[in-house]
């Protein structure tokens, strides 16, 4: 056989499921990771922070309890709301792609007699990767939560607290959202399924298109493919906006918040911002150019250059790219002002807050360096692919 299979059974029925397939979901786990480190750390503080709220006798020291409480609330809100929205795309992404691309072993399957259910109930596997993503990054809040206490203890306004462990807390930010991720795993892949046995059998995909009147018609080749590859991968669309919404604000937000919170706070929001965004737009356009083999193919048979191809297929993009790290810089400035003049406006000594422009140059160039160095790498790439190979895939 090819590549080695996982095989998942119940009273002697099996599907197969490859492990290749799951290796794909690696993305998966390094966002809900990224979630719960983040989550953990300010919910704990949280719970612990509340024990001693009796023992706050300075007006100061209410005043900041109330505000790390509102900062935990808002961070973790707003982080985890956030990743578990970009989860639920990927999971979905990656089943649809997994269906779409064995179309025929789940036809064949259908047409044995079993059940849209039947298979549905297997892909329960696919929530596995929420599950191993949130054991680590529960893990690794554990690890740094002496060092994100003693952080928080520094303001010394009030008694100083050691990390406590909440199993509740665990149950929350584990179990509950690997089962989340399982049952929506099996239903949408139940909702997928109900395609034709024969649809399944030829793979064909239904893709929804519509005309427009202000569509030119004569558009160039390259031009026209160029657009439609956007326009048929809506969900690539986000992936790539996200990527550089995530680099635009970590890196500015972190670069901003000098004054605001410890380097060590700083370090954390721009790592787990430089993960996240490298892991969506490497998934992003290795997905792209696997979708376009074929189309690749053809071009080169016609005798268009590397240059021509890359273009065609990537170039796309980068307008989409732009404009999600327009977006996260409006984002990080929104949120920052509304933690200075909300979330710790009754502090005293809370140092004033503007738009960091020297920041906005930084993280821009940083962004369109090492944006068009990956969108370089994959130009070779696709140099690389003969048609030979693609023709036989």
């Amino acid at each position: 056989m090819r590549r080695r299979k996982l095989l998942m059974g119940l009273d002697g029925e099996y599907m197969v499921i490859g492990i290749k397939d799951l290796a794909k979901l690696f993305a998966i786990t390094i966002v809900s990771c990224c979630a719960v480190f983040v989550c953990s750390l300010f919910l704990n503080y949280n719970i612990d922070v509340a024990d001693i709220k009796n023992a706050i006798t300075t007006e100061q020291g209410l005043v900041m309890y109330d505000a790390l409480v509102a900062s935990g609330k808002v961070t973790a809100g707003v982080s985890g709301g956030c990743l578990v929205i970009t989860t639920i795309i990927m999971l979905i992404f990656y089943i649809k792609n997994y269906i779409d691309s064995h179309g025929k072993e789940l036809g064949i399957l259908k047409a044995l007699g079993w059940s849209r259910l039947n298979i549905a109930k297997h892909f329960w596997i696919f929530g596995m990767s929420v599950f191993a993503g949130t054991l680590l990054g529960y893990i690794g809040a554990m690890a740094y939560m002496p060092i994100f206490y003693e952080m928080q203890n520094a303001e010394e306004l009030f008694p100083q607290l050691s990390p406590q462990l909440h199993f509740g807390l665990a149950i929350l930010l584990i179990l509950l959202p690997t089962l989340f991720f399982m049952l929506l795993s099996v239903a949408y892949a139940y909702l997928k399924m109900k395609n034709p046995v024969l649809h399944l059998l030829k793979e064909v995909q239904r893709v929804k298109v519509k005309s427009s009147k202000c569509e030119n018609e004569d558009l160039p080749f390259l031009a026209d493919l160029r657009k439609s590859t956007v326009r048929s991968r809506k969900i690539v669309v986000f992936f790539v906006s996200f990527s550089a919404f995530c680099f635009s604000a970590m890196t500015q937000m972190s670069m901003s918040m000098k004054d605001l919170a410890s380097e060590s706070f700083a370090w954390m929001i721009i790592s787990i911002g430089l993960i996240l965004a490298f892991m969506t737009l490497l998934m992003s356009l290795t997905s792209v150019i696997k979708a376009n083999t074929k189309t690749i193919a053809m071009m080169k048979v016609f005798g268009y250059s590397q240059k021509e191809c890359s273009h065609s297929i990537l170039n796309g993009y980068r307008p989409i790219s732009y404009i999600g790290f327009a977006v996260g810089t409006i984002y990080q400035y929104v949120l920052l002002r509304i933690m200075v003049d909300i979330v710790f406006a009754n502090l005293s000594d809370m140092p004033e807050y503007n738009f960091d422009y020297k920041a906005l140059i930084v993280s821009l160039v940083a962004f369109v360096l090492s944006y068009e160095l990956i969108l370089y790498c994959y130009s070779k790439k696709i140099g690389r692919q003969s048609v030979k190979s693609i023709m036989l895939e």
